[in-house]
Order: structure tokens, then C-alpha cells, then sequence
């Protein structure tokens, strides 16, 4: 979104031109919601959730397997 001036992205996301400057300074009392809408808007929200999606890396994976019982006893 090259050429995207910060105030016609701030709209687009519905939040103030302040506000879409708090996280550019390293602000982070931003809430997520407000995050998520700024991602929305510049199309990345998918690539945001893979990148929190502990099923996506090696150690997610195997911290997740670990909650799983070790057996499974068959009902009959």
C-alpha cells in the first residue's frame, strides 16, 4: 500500500491518525481489536494468525502433543 497516506489508512481501519501512531512508536497499550483492525485493512490478519498458531512450529507442535493422554482406552 505503497503511497497510502496515514490519515486515509486510519479511516480505512476506522481509528484516529493518533491512535495508528501509538503502535508505530512503540506504544503498547493498543488494544488487539485496534491491531487486528489495522491488519485487516492492509489484508495480513491470516499471516498474523499462522504466526500465533502454536500448531505452526516445531515446538507448538510438541508442547501440544503433550496434553494428549498417553491411551485411549476403546468403549465398548
Amino acid at each position: 500500500m505503497q503511497g497510502l497516506k496515514s490519515e486515509e489508512l486510519a479511516d480505512m481501519a476506522g481509528v484516529s491518525r493518533s491512535t495508528l501512531s501509538r503502535p508505530e512508536n512503540g506504544d503498547a497499550s493498543v488494544s488487539l481489536a485496534t491491531l487486528l483492525d489495522v491488519c485487516n485493512t492492509f489484508v495480513v490478519t491470516d499471516r498474523i494468525i499462522d504466526a500465533v498458531d502454536p500448531y505452526e512450529t516445531d515446538c507448538g507442535r510438541a508442547r501440544a502433543s503433550q496434553g494428549l493422554p498417553q491411551r485411549v482406552r476403546r468403549l465398548t
